[in-house]
């Protein structure tokens, strides 16, 4: 297994994501995103985030990594 790349995470991080608490295979996963993969995740989350009143009750339930 290779290891994350510390700029993606670092992406993350900024965007808010809680990297700190991620597993190392999540943190795996995330660091082996590709550009595009990562632009979508980070559009998806900046759209969820603008409706975050209405997305937060959902987040345990819906898988929390994104919210």
């Amino acid at each position: 297994m290779t290891a994350p790349d510390p700029r993606t995470i670092a992406v993350l991080a900024a965007a808010g994501f809680p990297v700190d608490v991620l597993t190392d295979e999540q943190l795996q996963v995330f660091g082996s995103l590709s550009e595009e993969e990562l632009a979508l995740l980070l559009d998806i989350k900046a759209r969820l985030d603008e409706v975050e009143p209405e997305v937060q009750a959902h987040g345990t339930v819906a898988g929390g990594a994104l919210f």
